[in-house]
């Protein structure tokens, strides 16, 4: 009996042994892994565009692979040359959104067999062009082609030059930028027309700005030309009227689109096709995919909604992405396979069955269920976003008027006079006075020569023009950031209640993210320097505002009580002994705003502002890293010029004091 139960042992373990492995084998031969690659363990990485749609329909595919095909996926956010670049390199393996044949990269990619753009996204194709808003053709019915631009160029005033007219172009880097400068300058509307007034070419910056700046607009119904594009979500939102253009010429598009050219030709605008890049390697792996993402495709209507419903509910591209696919099952069920499409219902919690093949249109508002907004549905519903947003746009209605007054006064008073002047200053007095600045601050002959020579740096690189506008809104920041800043850390030091109310404030101001501050403005001033200098300020204010302060009440109380016996009221107090003794530490603070200041200047080129920052963005949107380190390295000059002189003032007047003090109490010693 013994060795029959041995031999049946054995025999159960084989069978089990067996079984095992078949359920493996049925496991790697099941579609949701052949979907993802038999024994390929890395994640599907998703490209996340800069821009809304990108997002979205990124985040779809995701969804689709995730839950639909059961792969492992990540979501990679960047910008598209960025993205293009990892694609080719099979960093990544999707992008949802490519334009075919406006990519120099992804053309390259494609062409060394590394890429390829895979079906139909966007059904009919993605429409571009030049818009005002339609009431602007309502309230001017003559306004029939881009030919009758010049006789309405008063209607679209540039506020950085009112003498002029502006055109909004697309966002700094982008390839529209090219093409619309040449079309800018075919068309003659950079030639100044009978009434002497010309189109400045205004670049927003980032795609954000952009948005903000017509939506300023069509907010207080101000009339704007600028580029645009579908699918977006202000094209659901908004009633955009196109410019006409002569009919598409494939040939001048081409020339248009080379940086270069010197071309004069005219054309409309083409008809492109959406497709959803893919990494070759994935192209190979995951045949089911391919499929699927082939099948793809939206409306028009359809997916701007989707977008705009995206952009009022200020939801994330996955949030957005899952709560379309909960409204559209009859959409998607047509581009997956029966067992995919039932992965994916039962993901979402919808139901299959009694489709009745029309698509649902989600431009109206739906709420998204629990699952999609948040793991922790017991916390309150606290948020002040709606609030503030809507609080925005009633004052941007209402006084929009009053803060663009505001803004062309401080253009008018400002900024411009202060750039002219350096603007027709030759650049070889800017450096000897900056060199001079440089040894009366440290009295070292060594460091003023560095100054005029990394001057003459900049200026060598071809960035002289970039630096004599950042210099100039540098200059008018610090100079309204101490007009505010030392009187009110003045009115702090001699008032605890002051001080205990506005404390809070500048905590919050010093913490906030800086990008906060720049769309705010951008609503309120419009698109450019002004609102550049307002969010300048407001972060360059507290330190200081503290530092004054601080350096006040750290005056001696022995010195102020001297000054009291001798009968001095308290302003001069203030003036004859307390300033003196904190000036020190006002320097200090002073030196914080401008690097500040600096800093911010820098990112203010995402809103508009023109400078060296604009440059450095350019670097990043088309991946050009000669251009960015040599604007890098010329923001790095400026910073280490204006920091050592400012630090050398200050510092030298501490010398000062210290030595003089030292001989006094030597004199006084028995």
């Amino acid at each position: 009996m013994r060795p029959s139960n041995s031999r049946q042992h054995h025999c159960i373990k084989h069978y089990s042994l067996l079984g095992l492995l078949l359920l493996c084998f049925s496991l790697l031969s099941s579609p949701a892994i052949a979907a993802c690659g038999a024994g390929d363990s890395k994640p599907v990485k998703f490209g996340s565009l800069t821009w809304e749609s990108g997002q979205f329909i990124s985040s779809v595919l995701q969804t689709i692979a995730e839950q639909g095909y059961g792969c492992e996926t990540e979501l990679v956010p960047g910008t598209g040359p960025a993205l293009e670049t990892a694609l080719a390199q099979d960093d990544i393996q999707v992008i949802g959104e490519q334009w075919i044949g406006r990519s120099p990269i992804m053309e390259e990619a494609i062409a060394a067999n590394k890429a390829a753009v895979i079906g139909d996204t966007l059904q009919g194709g993605a429409t571009q062009g030049w818009y005002v808003p339609k009431y602007v053709l309502e309230d001017n019915p003559e306004l029939k082609s881009y030919r009758d631009l010049p006789k309405y160029a008063h209607l679209f005033t540039d506020p950085e030059n009112p003498s002029n007219a502006r055109f909004l172009n697309c966002p700094t880097g982008w390839t529209c930028e090219v093409f619309n400068t040449h079309l800018l300058q075919n068309t003659g509307l950079t030639t100044p027309n009978s009434e002497g007034v010309k189109f400045n070419n205004v670049h927003p910056g980032t795609g954000a700005a952009l948005d903000a700046a017509i939506s300023s607009a069509f907010e207080q119904r101000k009339p704007l030309l600028f580029y645009y594009w579908q699918p977006t979500g202000l094209m659901a939102k908004y009633d955009f009227a196109e410019i006409p253009f002569p009919k598409h010429d494939e040939q001048c598009w081409d020339e248009l689109l080379d940086a270069g050219s010197q071309t004069k030709c005219v054309s409309g605008f083409p008809v492109s096709n959406l497709g959803v890049a893919v990494s070759t390697p994935f192209l190979d792996s995951h045949p089911e995919l391919v499929t699927a993402f082939k099948k793809v495709q939206f409306t028009p209507d359809i997916l701007n909604g989707a977008i705009l419903q995206m952009s009022e509910s200020k939801r994330s591209g996955e949030e957005q992405a899952k709560l379309f696919l909960q409204q559209n099952p009859q959409l998607w069920q047509q581009w997956l396979t029966p067992e995919a499409a039932q992965n994916l219902a039962n993901a979402l919690n919808v139901s299959l069955e009694g489709a009745d093949g029309s698509l649902a249109n989600n431009s109206g508002q739906a709420n998204l269920n629990s699952n999609t907004l948040a793991d922790f549905s017991w916390f309150p519903e606290w948020s002040f976003e709606n609030q503030l947003n809507n609080s925005l746009s009633y004052v941007v209605q209402n006084f929009g008027e009053v803060f663009r007054s505001i803004s062309h006064l401080t253009l008018t008073y400002l900024l411009l006079p202060i750039e002219r002047l350096m603007h027709i200053t030759p650049p070889w007095l800017i450096i000897g006075l900056v060199a001079l600045l440089g040894w009366l601050a440290t009295r070292k002959i060594w460091f003023a020569a560095t100054c005029a020579i990394g001057l003459f740096l900049i200026g060598a690189f071809g960035l002289w023009a970039a630096l004599v506008q950042t210099l100039a809104l540098l200059i008018v920041s610090v100079i309204v950031t101490m007009l505010i800043g030392i009187p009110m850390g003045i009115l702090m030091a001699g008032s605890n209640r002051l001080r205990r109310v506005v404390t809070p404030v500048l905590d919050v101001m010093q913490t906030m993210p800086s990008f906060v501050y720049l769309i705010p403005v951008l609503m309120l001033f419009g698109i450019g320097k002004v609102p550049a200098l307002f969010a300048t300020v407001i972060y360059a204010l507290p330190p200081l505002i503290r530092l004054t302060m601080l350096g006040i009440k750290q005056v001696p109380h022995e010195m102020v009580e001297a000054g009291r016996s001798f009968g001095s009221n308290h302003k001069q107090l203030l003036i004859w002994i307390k300033l003196p003794q904190a000036l020190p530490s006002i320097m200090a603070g002073i030196n914080q705003a401008v690097m500040m200041s600096l800093s911010m200047v820098v990112l203010a080129s995402m809103i508009g502002a023109p400078g060296l920052g604009e440059d450095v963005l350019q670097s990043i949107q088309t991946l050009n890293i000669g251009q960015g380190l040599q604007a890098g390295t010329a923001i790095v000059i400026m910073a280490i010029v204006i920091d050592r002189i400012t630090q050398a003032f200050g510092q030298g007047r501490r010398a000062r004091d210290e030595l003089k003090h030292s001989n006094h109490n030597y004199k006084q010693a028995p």
